[in-house]
């Protein structure tokens, strides 16, 4: 059996989806489990950037046949990542339908393989989610993320990807979780709190631990560990707890 692998998918940009990548594969990563970041995200990466992370050798040489995987591994104080490059050479460069064998690969190494993905509906996007064991649809509680929210997730289940539930990102304690968890068809996993004070801090769970939005991270790691690792069902999970929103 192969490592798990998750994707962090959302239907529009800025909502937090590398934010959530990242934190969510530290905690599982300080947890004891062997666990790599791909930035898939093809035409604007940035995991490498938030995590300070000088990128030498990216997914893009590797999709575009010039490097080996093994070359792009990078070390990010003990999380494993596979960084995108930036230029738009390497863009046009990159064979997005290279990407099966990336992440397969990586899943006969690794516990988990956790996916950070271009927003939008495009080639780019479909692949991660079709290769995904179990997607997390990022989201904002604003009308046009939650609505675009929906429709990948909608594309997901046209690619019979296992939609593992939606995760409002800058949640406060007046966000209506009940009503936004009532617009969709498949689970709300809770909400993870705006930290002003932790940007620039990434990744939260192990810089700045005594966060609200690091607490809230490591709760949702936990609760989605079950389901990685011991087949647990989705609808065991419980919503991220509410003492951590607002």
């Amino acid at each position: 059996m192969g490592g798990y692998v998750c994707t962090v998918a959302g239907g529009n940009g800025g909502v937090g989806k590398t934010t959530t990548a990242i934190n969510l594969g530290a905690a599982l990563a300080a947890r004891g489990y062997e666990t790599v970041i791909v930035d898939a995200d093809l035409a604007m990466p940035n995991v490498a950037d938030l995590l300070g992370v000088d990128v030498e050798t990216s997914l893009h040489d590797v999709l575009a046949g010039s490097a080996t995987l093994s070359e792009t591994l990078a070390d990010a104080g003990g999380l494993t990542i596979i960084p995108g490059e930036t230029n738009l050479d390497a863009y046009a460069d990159a064979d997005p339908k290279k990407l099966p064998k990336v992440v397969n690969t990586l899943a006969r190494t690794y516990d988990v393989v956790v996916i950070d993905t271009a927003a939008g509906l495009s080639t780019e996007t479909t692949i991660p989610l079709e290769l995904a064991d179990g997607v997390v649809l990022v989201t904002t509680p604003d009308h046009v993320s939650l609505t675009d929210t929906g429709k990948t997730g909608t594309l997901s289940e046209m690619v019979d990807s296992s939609i593992l539930g939606a995760l409002l990102v800058r949640a406060t304690a007046e966000t209506p979780i009940t009503d936004i968890d009532a617009e969709f068809d498949f689970p709300l996993l809770g909400g993870i709190p705006e930290d002003y004070d932790a940007v620039g801090a990434e990744p939260l769970v192990t810089n700045v631990p005594d966060s609200p939005a690091a607490a809230a991270y490591r709760d949702l790691a936990d609760e989605l560990a079950p389901v990685f690792f011991e087949g647990a069902p989705i609808e065991e999970v419980d919503l991220v707890p509410h003492e951590w929103v607002g």
